[in-house]
């Protein structure tokens, strides 16, 4: 099934919401009782500027756009807020959807990768968003190696249930950011970009990778007349997908 084009326009012009301050956690986000909470994850790391820590980076209106999407085109009961949690914090463990990006400045403690670890063989999904090239790669990868030190990173086939748990993604597009979207759409080498993941024992995908690609720049910008439909439209199908497959398995 796939979003009309109108359907869609009328969508991004929904996500034209107000800009908020970082704040660690909603409480009202938390105490709201919804099935489903975007849930974004807090991190330390080497790459603070001026705009804010990178975990942050398009925090909390990307995050918000989408939501307004979640709700208006599927039947979940989605918190409307934002909802940052730290990856050491106990309370992670109540949200089973992650959202983690800019992880080319990503660096895990060993606490953080423990609690990663368990997070994740216990049903948690993360979704990994918005890191481009091969130096930002081999960052990446060697952080998962501290959690997962025996399990591979492989290519998730388009055949993969993610790519069909709601809409039908046919091919992995490279979305760029709002700076981008004439010309050459990749940043760095990543010129190509890439749809990975670690599997469970029994075959779950634990996490899904999108690298060279910055599905939250299409969420945050939605709501630009500048910013191509086309990338937005399929930034928020398959963000919708992630979230049914991460809810259903």
């Amino acid at each position: 099934m796939r979003a009309s084009t109108v359907l869609t326009a009328i969508l991004v012009i929904a996500c034209m919401v107000g800009s908020h301050s970082v704040v660690a956690q909603s409480d009202s986000a938390r105490d709201a009782g919804h099935e489903f909470y975007f849930t974004r994850g807090i991190y330390g790391g080497d790459g603070g500027e001026d705009w804010g820590p990178r975990w942050a980076i398009d925090f909390p209106e990307a995050d918000e756009h989408f939501l307004v999407a979640l709700r208006r085109l599927t039947v979940i009961d989605a918190s409307d807020d934002h909802n940052a949690v730290a990856l050491e914090d106990p309370k992670l463990r109540d949200y089973p959807f992650l959202y983690i990006l800019e992880v080319g400045s990503l660096t895990l403690s060993d606490k953080q990768a423990s609690a990663l670890r368990d997070y994740l063989l216990a049903g948690g999904f993360m979704v990994v968003d918005d890191f481009w090239g091969s130096w930002a790669w081999e960052n990446f990868e060697y952080q998962m190696s501290l959690v997962f030190p025996d399990r591979p990173i492989v290519e998730v086939p388009l055949d993969h249930p993610v790519f069909h748990a709601f809409y039908d993604i046919e091919e992995i597009i490279q979305v760029p950011n709002v700076h981008q979207t004439t010309g050459p759409t990749h940043e760095y080498d990543g010129k190509v970009p890439h749809a990975r993941g670690i599997f469970d024992n029994e075959g779950r995908l634990m996490v899904l990778i999108n690298w060279n690609t910055d599905l939250g720049d299409a969420w945050e910008w939605a709501d630009n007349p500048d910013y191509p439909l086309r990338f937005s439209t399929y930034a928020f199908e398959i963000g919708i997908n992630f979230v049914v497959y991460g809810m259903s398995h």
